[in-house]
């Protein structure tokens, strides 16, 4: 064995070429051939590598590794999350505050560790953040536990903020605000009429107060209950903000309003006007959409009874009807018809708890059955057009809760669903005026023939063109 390592290493150490090295192995013997070949089968078959540096002008053998290399698979593998910094699984705990319940409570209900929950709790009340006196119910409350401890409480007190306490590294909680960038941008509101232009309206993004501020719109040409029928097409614009992810967090005031039906066709716009800073809607000719008088001073009421002859539900008497009744739940608003001064305010007869309003023009208005008054209304006090004077009820002579509303022109009765009645403010008569007018006018309807192209090139369902 060892004339054969002398004859390998004087192989290494002459550096020859393939003809050369065939030489030197031909003219040693034979045994000597056979052994360096055992040699080489012996190291194949212990998968050994044998490095042969050939780097020319170095004479140094490489080094030869003494130990095995063990490979490993991965998936043979066991690694633990916490070996590799993995924080330990996040559990998220929500709830909503009740009526007649505390922070304190709710809290408890959360069954955090120890006193963690109301140290966090503290934090936010102490930073004047929260004023716990003043919370309402369905504040929603949510708190991350890791590694049994509380690691952060948050309260989404409204939409777009939300408040923050978090655990530090020395146990302490810190509170903050956090608050989304809010992005105003207008948002349109385009269909048609199936069910109900509530129902519809908000399935197409519109809220509550949205829908009310377009009925009010056509409250002085339109009866919503009688006069608005499926297949009918409307169409509105506001105004909402938005945060960073493109959710809407408020809607605002509805800045155009159309109703292409079989009652009317009509569109507005919404503008102030600069002389008397009042607000108001106006067709594209600049014509108010304000009347001397409300047509119907309610809202989602049911016509129950017309003006006319007809037989007393309780007295039996046939005779004449001097107003018409709106059936609706007790409490529904009750608005005045417009603006005038306050006759009377109080209980009358059969009429129950009542109310009369005197306008201009020899106009009156009477309101009656009222379940209750609205703060502040009294005899000699003035009133707006629009504003909350009572409530519905079914007080006097009445079968159910309704609002049986009158109109008198100079000292008699007429039927308030015929009555033709002056228009509001033409902006005509005054040119500087109009032309504001007519520049916000095409503003909007930038911001409508803009969504159109974007929702793309379905016709539209509204006779009349934008204003040109």
């Amino acid at each position: 064995m060892k004339f054969v390592r002398r004859s390998f290493a004087s192989v290494r150490a002459i550096r020859p070429s393939f003809r050369e090295l065939s030489r030197v192995i031909k003219s040693m013997s034979a045994g000597t051939r056979s052994l360096l070949g055992l040699a080489v089968l012996v190291g194949l078959s212990a998968v050994a590598v044998v490095s042969l540096d050939v780097a020319p002008d170095t004479d140094a053998a490489a080094p030869i590794a003494t130990a095995p290399v063990e490979t490993i698979t991965l998936a043979s593998m066991v690694i633990d999350a916490e070996d590799y910094g993995v924080a330990a699984p996040l559990e998220v705990r929500e709830a909503t505050l009740r009526r007649r319940e505390t922070l304190s409570d709710l809290v408890n209900r959360l069954d955090l560790p120890g006193n963690q929950g109301h140290q966090a709790l503290y934090s936010l009340t102490q930073s004047d953040l929260l004023d716990a006196r003043r919370v309402q119910p369905g504040l929603a409350v949510t708190a991350h536990v890791q590694d049994g401890a509380l690691n952060a409480l948050s309260v989404s007190t409204e939409p777009g903020r939300r408040l923050m306490t978090k655990r530090d590294q020395t146990g302490a909680f810190n509170a903050m605000a956090l608050d989304s960038r809010l992005i105003p941008q207008p948002l349109t509101v385009r269909g048609q009429i199936q069910t109900s232009l509530y129902q519809d309206a908000q399935m197409l993004g519109a809220e509550d107060q949205q829908v009310v501020d377009f009925a009010q719109v056509f409250a002085y040409d339109l009866d919503f209950q009688r006069e608005v029928h499926p297949g009918d097409a409307f169409e509105m614009v506001f105004n909402v903000l938005v945060d960073e992810r493109g959710n809407v967090i408020r809607r605002g005031e509805v800045v155009y309003a159309a109703l292409n039906g079989k009652a009317v066709n009509k569109a507005f716009y919404r503008f102030t006007t600069p002389d008397e800073n009042i607000t108001d809607y106006f067709q594209a000719n600049g014509e108010s959409s304000t009347k001397f008088l409300m047509k119907t001073p309610i809202n989602g009421a049911r016509l129950s009874s017309r003006f006319g002859k007809r037989r007393h539900p309780i007295s039996g008497y046939t005779r004449l009807h001097k107003g018409t009744d709106f059936a609706a739940p007790t409490g529904t608003p009750i608005y005045a018809a417009g603006n005038g001064v306050i006759e009377r305010a109080s209980r009358y007869g059969g009429y129950g708890h009542y109310i009369r309003i005197r306008h201009a023009k020899g106009y009156k208005t009477a309101y009656a059955h009222l379940s209750r008054y609205a703060r502040g209304v009294r005899s000699g006090r003035s009133v707006r057009q629009g504003q909350i004077i009572g409530y519905v009820g079914s007080t006097g002579a009445s079968t159910g809760p309704h609002l049986n509303y009158e109109v008198y022109k100079n000292g008699k009765a007429v039927d308030a669903m015929r009555l033709k009645l002056p228009t509001g403010r033409k902006l005509a008569m005054d040119p500087e005026i109009l032309a504001e007018f007519e520049i916000e006018r095409d503003r909007i309807d930038a911001i409508r023939l803009a969504d159109m192209d974007v929702t793309a090139a379905a016709p539209s369902a509204f006779g009349a063109p934008p204003a040109p």
